[in-house]
């Protein structure tokens, strides 16, 4: 059995093994991030692009990244700059980013902050954040598929598939809020609103790495629902210093959640239930895995 790798630590001098991956896997997804959005202000509209970047660069664990690097590294894959592992991961982040500059719009969430700093639209308009999540959307297809190989095709399919999965999720999550839906439709919302993002990192990982997802979707969609549920705990648990966006709207929203149908004791047992069947899967891929193996504890035990 491997040792776990702690996810504390005391300074950036302290810093755990998990949390130097995290931050050089973020230094690498961060400088692709900028590169490619200086480049379009360069040719197109330069309030747009100056969101793009705001929209892009305003932090986070950059963790769906760090996924597809982990699981692509656990199989002998390249991952780092130039990397197909890292292409995959930086277009996946744009997917995510789209999202969320769309779902704090006042037509879906109406959140006024993420991780720390005004949402786009505050810090420029809601119809520049409207653009914004469009532009993005395509520019991460257009910067996954410049690369002509028969991989970057899988890829692109998995990425489609998956931002389709989270567009229906949030659909079901509007939904949720008049008509109350029971576990399996809590379950089913999570899978795709969440889940799906995070098991196209897990199998996209796989795939940049060796041609193949390797079998590894249905783990990753139980790490996706993990994570799910620990945050929606943490929007009961967590400051809004801590998360960086207003803690508690989920309860206020009246939000369909695993802790609000459940309660907080056994939405965290299912939690821990999925992430160890996740586990179970990675357990034979040896020590290169490690790193997948420690964010997938991660996914649970975050605090923020």
């Amino acid at each position: 059995m491997q040792t776990a790798i702690p996810i504390s630590g005391k300074s950036p001098a302290e810093s755990s093994p998990l949390e130097a991956y995290l931050a050089r896997v973020a230094e690498d997804v961060e400088k692709e991030l900028r590169a490619v959005a200086q480049a379009r202000s360069r040719l197109g509209p330069k309030r747009l692009w100056e969101a793009v970047e705001y929209a892009l660069l305003g932090g986070g664990k950059r963790m769906r990244p760090a996924l597809v690097c982990a699981t692509a590294g656990a199989f002998g894959g390249e991952t780092g700059p130039g990397s197909a592992a890292l292409r995959f991961g930086v277009a996946l982040e744009m997917i995510h980013t789209y999202s969320l500059v769309h779902d704090d719009l006042p037509c879906m969430d109406d959140d006024d902050l993420r991780r720390g700093r005004p949402t786009v639209h505050c810090a420029f308009d809601e119809a520049t954040a409207l653009l914004v999540g469009d532009a993005l959307q395509s520019l991460a297809f257009e910067h996954l598929l410049e690369v002509r190989e028969p991989r970057f095709s899988l890829l692109a399919a998995l990425l489609a598939g998956g931002a389709t999965r989270m567009v229906e999720g949030q659909h079901l999550d509007l939904e949720a809020e008049d008509c109350r839906p029971d576990l399996d439709g809590i379950l089913d919302l999570q899978q795709r609103k969440t889940g799906a993002l995070l098991a196209a990192a897990v199998t996209g990982g796989a795939i940049a790495a060796t041609g193949s997802d390797q079998g590894l979707g249905p783990a990753g969609l139980k790490l996706g629902i993990a994570f799910q549920i620990a945050d929606d705990l943490l929007d009961l648990t967590a400051t809004t210093e801590d998360l960086g966006k207003r803690a508690g709207k989920d309860v206020a929203a009246g939000k369909a959640t695993l802790p609000a149908l459940l309660g907080a004791a056994e939405a965290r047992r299912r939690a821990e239930r999925y992430r160890d069947e996740a586990l179970l899967a990675f357990e034979g891929l040896g020590a290169r895995a490690e790193p997948l193996r420690s964010l997938a504890r991660f996914v649970v035990a975050r605090r923020k």
